[in-house]
């Protein structure tokens, strides 16, 4: 079972869901800006990805600097619960799988992460290309 927090406006995102279904697989898609995580939820996420909720701080395109998030008196549970009162803080797209939970970014990372990584030639929207048609990684 693969499940991404998607948003369907982000390229990254996009791309990364896109590598999971050529793969085969379909995933659990959380569009987590209509459906947030809970705070036991994120709060798992981020351990599972061993990272510090700062880490999955967003900055572009967020309330970030009106909010002062930058400042480091900030704790993490605060830092969480900043995120859970708005979402667009949280950074994308997150993928997890019986291999392991990471921020996919750049969104081929996600294939580390893949049951069958060998999904065959692979062009992102942009017309950047991650899997040559020898099924080569190019990036």
């Amino acid at each position: 079972m693969i499940t991404i927090y998607h948003n369907p406006a982000c390229g990254t995102s996009r791309n990364t869901l896109a590598m999971i279904r050529q793969s085969g697989e379909e995933p659990r898609v959380v569009e987590y800006l209509k459906t947030p995580p809970s705070r036991e939820e994120l709060a798992g996420l981020i351990r599972a990805m061993g990272i510090a909720p700062r880490a999955l701080l967003r900055q572009k395109g967020t309330p970030y600097e009106e909010l002062g998030l930058a400042d480091p008196k900030w704790t993490n549970d605060e830092l969480i619960e900043f995120m859970l009162q708005h979402p667009i803080l949280i950074h994308r797209p997150i993928v997890v799988t019986p291999k392991g939970t990471m921020l996919c970014r750049p969104s081929e990372a996600v294939l580390d992460l893949l049951p069958n990584p060998d999904i065959g030639p692979f062009t992102k929207e942009d017309g950047e290309i991650v899997i040559d048609e020898k099924g080569r990684r190019v990036v």
